[in-house]
């Protein structure tokens, strides 16, 4: 019998603009949609994993509630969605009545075996203006890093390629060697000092020599966490269509789902 694909949750990584146009006299309004999940999508597509993408405005209502169904999925992958998009569903926000909080579930789903990861952008760790606001959350508790309490971007337009590990053995580098393309930014935490915790890649020390990419563990699960971006602006076309960026992320999934 053939083994089933793992089941992979992308959360997030959506946003719609509303832009106002002036013409002389005259003005127009209009509003656009926008996706940045195309280069994941398309580097783990032929892969073992089956992507599944929640986009942010409809994860407020249809992130699961309950175990169950977050246990429908091998990893969980959280990417430029703040944390009050789950926390704040329609019957809180509008009808003042309960919900499960579904950080404390995220959580939980970790501690019990889940591979939960994190992936950096504007509304990621603490993100612009400190309005991701995943910092002192549930979630944060169980990630290799700390979020700071405040605005924590790192936009860097020179660009800068990962300082890896060059002594590392993780299964998350396999096929890696050489240099990696320039990325353009990341998001600024700081690394739990815990035995399960590894650094696998930094920015360059002449550039903070801030973590890049961190796996840990939490109870009977795996967390693991990638302070750039998998979309433009911070992750440019050079980067995506570079073979590593599908190596990096089959690799990566592999070790948290423990494939």
């Amino acid at each position: 019998m053939a083994k089933s694909n793992k089941k992979v949750l992308l959360v997030g990584e959506t946003w719609m603009s509303s832009s106002t146009h002036f013409k002389g006299f005259d003005q127009f309004g209009s509003v656009t949609f926008h996706s940045g999940a195309e280069p994941l999508m398309k580097a783990l597509d032929g892969s073992a994993f089956e992507l599944t993408h929640l986009p942010a405005h409809e994860a407020v209502e249809k992130m699961p509630f309950d175990m169950e169904g977050l246990n429908a999925y091998d990893a969980i992958l959280l990417s430029d969605i703040g944390a009050n998009s789950l926390l704040l569903h329609p019957d809180v926000w509008l009808r003042g009545t309960t919900v499960p909080n579904r950080l404390r579930l995220l959580k939980q789903w970790t501690e019990a075996g889940g591979g939960l990861a994190m992936i950096g952008g504007y509304f990621s760790f603490q993100g612009i203006d400190g309005k991701a606001r995943w910092h002192r959350t549930p979630v944060e508790d169980v990630l290799p890093v700390e979020c700071l309490p405040y605005d924590d971007r790192l936009e860097i337009p020179e660009g800068f390629s990962a300082a890896v590990d060059a002594n590392s053995k993780h299964p998350v580098l396999q096929g890696l060697e050489g240099e990696w393309p320039v990325l353009l930014g990341a998001n600024e935490v700081r690394v739990r000092q815990r035995p399960d915790v590894e650094v696998l890649a930094r920015l360059p020390e002449a550039q903070g020599g801030h973590p890049l990419l961190v796996t840990g563990e939490y109870g009977k699960g795996r967390t693991l966490v990638w302070t750039s971006d998998v979309s433009p602006h911070w992750l440019p076309a050079s980067f995506s269509d570079w073979p590593g960026y599908a190596t990096l992320w089959r690799n990566a999934l592999g070790w948290l789902t423990r494939s």
